[in-house]
């Protein structure tokens, strides 16, 4: 019957009616060894999903496109088929054996266990032929749990407050022999906790919060030795793990107060009257040493730097040097006075920190020495800038050396407060002439019109002028001006008034009255006023032919504008011949354009 089928099959791919793929699938049925597994029953219409035509070594491949897991496995040499090396799957499943047919060649009895990510020891092996106590029924075997917890959480005592990893402390051999590395932990075992049981400090065997703060399992040594939880729980700062009543603290190392002298000796509780670590103890003297204080009669007033004086070997010794230990040293007169004539008020101490309300500056003590010398304060506090220790009216002020102003001239036998009117440090005092100058300055007759340089003209040497050179003025003094008088032009003491234009002061000499404008120096120069020259072909108005041989007053006939060069009436030909027009206007104002400046009465022939 097969026979026929092919024989069929190929007559009708020859006749065209069916096509080649339907007769390769016609014909992979036919050869087809038997139906597949139920698991692979979806993909038995399709053999290309399993099968390479004419390629064996490919199948491997194909199968592990679908199984990604046993793939993965593979390449990553894990679980029992990473193990196998180069095999085909072929070699340990079967197929093509109906539905119901088990594709898995597995004896159980002689499976090695050890070819699989999980090896089976110690007491595991009494197990390992019962495979259904860890591969749960309708599971993959590679779905069965690796870690301890899953198989021995009933077995668990800590409750699983300890994690899953209980191969850390168990072995497979026993799960009740217990090994343990406690120095893998946060707390090692030393000395006399090395032979400790673990239940006296693990006492309910979650040993995963068990406390390692000394105090955890040492309250009753604490209670013992008195300290009764007055020194905190750091029990570790003292006590060692060798032996408890063995004491290494060392205060000089561990603190910032290291005790020397009788504090050496002294109980810690006498310092100590307060929780150690919830109560700051202070470092000065005075905490402990107030009783002291009192008796010696200082009562506070020194402050609270005890120190300063006294010393560790004894109170009652006493050395203090002014010069080292403070930032006054004494000198002059100073290192004979008596310390209660300065510290009237002493010292006081706020907020554990010292605070000096004794003045340093000289003012302090001297005030009533400065009302003595007159300076009633203005001169402010800074006594030290003028006077020393040595005396105190000794002065040593050098006014060229300690300010931007050096005196000269009167200047040096001027009273300071002839300047210094005001408060020294509070007012800026001035260094213009003008601000102590001003009544000479109005006296003068300037009353402040010259502005406020007056050393432009006087010197420190007297208020009368010396020299004034006018040539750095605004108005230089050239030719006869050199010569005249001040007076002939500053007619008053208003200087700055002075005209700097000629027609200011030679209005007089202008015999031109205006005629020729109020610019003296177009013409005339500083040299002499009667020499003057003027040329007039500069101007816009060029004099030539006739016009050369005309008085300046026959055009200049009014007063010009004040402006330079301009004339009243418009210089143009008719402006000067209007009268000269015998045609009465017809040819209108262009003389030029048929008479020239040569002859009035020639006419230019065009």
């Amino acid at each position: 019957m097969k026979r026929f089928i092919i024989i069929w099959s190929c007559i009708m791919v020859l006749l065209g009616v069916a096509s080649p793929d339907v007769f390769a699938q016609s014909f992979r049925e036919l050869v087809m060894p038997g139906e597949v597994s139920a698991s692979h029953a979806k993909l038995e219409k399709q053999c290309d999903n399993c099968h390479k035509s004419f390629d064996k070594t490919a199948q491997r491949g194909l199968c592990l496109d679908c199984h990604k897991d046993i793939a993965t496995d593979i390449r990553n040499r894990d679980r029992l088929h990473g193990k196998l090396g180069e095999t085909t799957c072929r070699n340990c499943h079967t197929e093509h054996k109906g539905r119901t047919a088990k594709i898995i060649s597995l004896d159980r009895s002689a499976f090695d266990h050890d070819k699989t990510s999980f090896p089976i020891k110690g007491a595991h092996k009494k197990v390992a032929a019962k495979c259904d106590s860890c591969h749960k029924a309708g599971r993959k075997f590679r779905e069965a749990p690796r870690e301890c917890a899953a198989c021995h959480t009933k077995d668990d005592v800590h409750k699983g407050k300890l994690g899953k990893q209980c191969e850390q402390c168990h072995s497979q051999d026993k799960w009740k022999d217990a090994t343990f590395d406690h120095n893998k932990t946060r707390f090692k075992l030393e000395a006399g906790h090395a032979n400790v049981e673990c239940k006296s400090c693990h006492t309910d065997r979650t040993y995963k919060d068990t406390p390692r703060e000394c105090v955890a399992c040492h309250k009753k040594n604490d209670d013992k030795d008195g300290h009764k939880g007055h020194f905190g729980e750091k029990c570790a700062s003292c006590h060692t793990t060798t032996a408890w009543n063995k004491t290494i603290f060392d205060h000089g190392k561990d603190t910032r107060f290291a005790l020397r002298g009788k504090h050496a000796m002294a109980k810690c509780s006498s310092c100590h009257t307060s929780p150690l670590y919830s109560v700051k103890l202070p470092f000065t003297c005075v905490s402990c040493h107030r009783k002291e204080d009192n008796d010696r009669g200082h009562k506070g007033s020194l402050g609270d730097k005890c120190e300063s004086c006294h010393n560790e070997r004894s109170w009652k010794g006493a050395a203090f040097d002014h010069d080292k230990e403070t930032k006054f040293p004494l000198t002059g007169k100073h290192r004979n006075a008596r310390c209660e004539s300065c510290h009237r008020s002493g010292v006081t101490a706020t907020a554990g920190k010292v605070r000096e309300i004794l003045s340093t500056n000289c003012f302090g003590c001297h005030q009533p020495d400065d009302q003595k010398k007159g300076h009633k304060g203005k001169f402010g506090e800074k006594c030290e800038t003028c006077h020393i220790t040595k005396d105190w009216k000794e002065s040593t002020f050098n006014h060229d050396r300690d300010t931007k102003y050096p005196l000269r001239g009167k200047h040096t036998s001027a009273t300071c407060v002839s300047c210094h009117t005001g408060t020294l440090y509070k007012d800026k005092t001035p260094t213009e002439c003008i601000a102590c100058h001003r009544k000479d300055d109005d006296d003068k007759g300037h009353k402040g019109t010259l502005g406020k340089q007056c050393d432009a003209c006087h010197t420190v040497n007297g208020w009368r002028i010396e020299t004034f050179d006018h040539n750095k003025s605004r108005f230089p003094l050239t030719g006869s001006h050199s010569k005249v008088e001040c007076k002939k032009c500053h007619q008053t003491t208003a200087f700055k008034d002075a005209p700097t234009q000629c027609y200011g002061c030679h209005k007089n000499d202008d015999v031109h009255k205006r005629r020729l404008g109020t610019d003296c120096e177009s013409c005339h120069n500083t040299r002499t006023w009667k020499s003057w020259d003027f040329d007039h072909a500069k101007t816009s108005f060029r004099l030539d032919a006739a016009h050369a041989k005309l008085e300046c007053y026959a055009c200049h006939k009014t007063p010009m504008e004040k402006k330079k060069g301009r004339v009243a009436a418009t210089p143009t030909c008719y402006s000067c011949h209007a009268k000269d027009d015998t045609h009465k206007g017809i040819y209108g104002n262009r003389c030029e354009r048929c008479h020239s400046a040569g002859s009035w009465a020639a006419v230019i022939q065009k």
